[in-house]
């Protein structure tokens, strides 16, 4: 067999060599990495037989490995160009389906004929590739280079829509399991978990036991039938006492904690795994079935959350000190320290009390232009049916947290009898679910838009 497709390979090539005017008798093969690939795709979308479609695509994908960055924007501009929809098919079947409006199961068929030739032939291209052995993941992997690419050529928007259109059907929640990871894990598994992790970076596989090996600690993850030990998301859980409002003692050697003797499970760091899956959702199903299966274990435990980064704050507190004077004072003050540990005891106290109204308006009130909140790490827990619970500062003493947020925190709280309602708010009214000490310590910066605009107002007093 393996004669045989290299034959057909070698063949297919050549011909497709020949109708382009190179001759390879002559010394002209399609012999780079680009050229291969290239020929490869005109041989997938062309009547080639299931057979011998998954050694072109097998050959494609090992094409693609060869190319550079270079390569690659080549290939992803070739196809977005080459393989879109025939826009003479979509104007003839419209217009079909228009006239067929109505008609009953005539209507329906044009209606289908016209979803058909919508669909732009890479879609086609895409699952023919998916023929290769391991393609799934080579494929995630792609979208990974071109969603990087994508930043300085926005051109390939097209394209990465497509992947995503393909990955999100390919990744349904159907298709994945959940599973522990345990210290006894394979090797494998143990480094994809450290080059996952981008909340609270591993330097050493001590680290990692320190996160998988104690009773107290535990890491859960969603697999796929298609990418084997490599995990798609994964979350970091500790049991503790009382609500965590620092980081460090999550993460640092430490006695471990009875699971009888804890209260809380906080998920304290959630990551996807695979660059090449963003924008395809299942980290709530996670969440959420790591919750059911955590409280099945432990039924003692009171409460769920999470301690949780503020990615975008230091650069919107940046942008308020040029209209209120109290906060630039604040942020040039803040702009000098190195980190929290610069300060002192009664410092932390006086900047906590002005930082943290900002922090409880950037989540509570400040929105994008399309209702939602600001901060993504917000969205992605508020949209799950969490409640905006704590403040936490100084939370992380790291250079990327006082990058963000110069150290700030937040926890969620879970409660699984209000994530239902929760999300129903926050998804048809934008509502933002607040609970706890923040609920107590910032009632203006409540659900309703009265309320809302009193909290702006009062936070808003020295603008100039």
């Amino acid at each position: 067999m393996e004669r045989h497709d290299g034959w057909l390979l070698t063949d297919l090539f050549q011909a497709l060599g020949r109708r382009r005017g190179a001759d390879p008798a002559a010394g002209e093969p399609l012999d780079s990495p680009l050229d291969q690939l290239l020929a490869a795709c005109e041989v997938l979308m062309s009547d080639v037989g299931e057979a011998s479609m998954r050694a072109v695509a097998a050959r494609a994908l090992a094409a693609y490995d060869e190319l550079d960055d270079d390569g690659r924007r080549a290939f992803f501009s070739h196809i977005t160009q080459t393989y879109g929809a025939d826009a003479d098919q979509v104007r003839a079947a419209f217009r079909r389906w228009e006239d067929a409006r109505g008609a009953g199961s005539r209507g329906e068929e044009e209606l289908v004929r016209l979803f058909d030739v919508v669909e732009p032939a890479r879609q086609q291209l895409l699952r023919r590739m998916n023929h290769a052995p391991d393609a799934t993941l080579a494929l995630v992997e792609m979208r990974a280079d071109l969603r990087r690419l994508m930043h300085r050529h926005p051109e390939l928007r097209p394209l990465d829509h497509d992947f995503h259109h393909l990955l999100t059907s390919w990744f349904n929640r159907g298709f994945l399991h959940m599973a522990e990871v345990t210290g006894e894990a394979p090797k494998e598994l143990h480094q994809h978990l450290m080059r996952g992790e981008k909340v609270h970076p591993m330097q050493s596989s001590a680290e990692l036991r320190r996160r998988l090996e104690p009773e107290d600690r535990a890491v859960y993850a969603f697999f796929h039938p298609a990418t084997g030990e490599v995990p798609l998301i994964f979350v970091e859980v500790a049991l503790v006492r009382g609500l965590p409002d620092r980081i460090a003692p999550l993460l640092e050697p430490g006695p471990a904690l009875s699971p009888s003797d804890a209260d809380t499970a906080a998920l304290y760091s959630i990551n996807n795994a695979l660059d090449g899956l963003a924008g395809v959702s299942f980290g709530s199903f996670l969440i959420k079935q790591v919750i059911e299966q955590v409280g099945e274990q432990l039924p003692h435990l009171r409460q769920f959350v999470t301690l949780s980064p503020l990615p975008g704050f230091r650069r919107w507190l940046g942008e308020q000190a040029g209209r209120n004077a109290e906060l630039g004072l604040l942020v040039r003050e803040l702009d000098a320290l190195e980190g929290p540990a610069d300060l002192g005891a009664a410092d932390v106290e006086r900047i906590r009390a002005r930082l943290l109204p900002a922090l409880a308006r950037y989540i509570a009130v400040e929105r994008r232009e399309d209702g939602r909140p600001l901060d993504p790490v917000a969205r992605f827990h508020l949209g799950n049916g969490a409640a905006a619970w704590q403040l936490n500062w100084p939370a992380n003493s790291s250079a990327e947290a006082w990058r963000q947020s110069y150290g700030a925190m937040i926890n969620y709280r879970y409660e699984p009898g209000q994530l239902e309602r929760r999300h129903e708010d926050f998804v048809r009214r934008g509502a933002v679910a607040l609970g706890g000490p923040m609920r107590d310590a910032f009632p203006a910066a409540a659900e309703a838009p009265r309320a809302r605009d009193a909290f702006t107002a009062s936070t808003a007093s020295n603008d100039r």
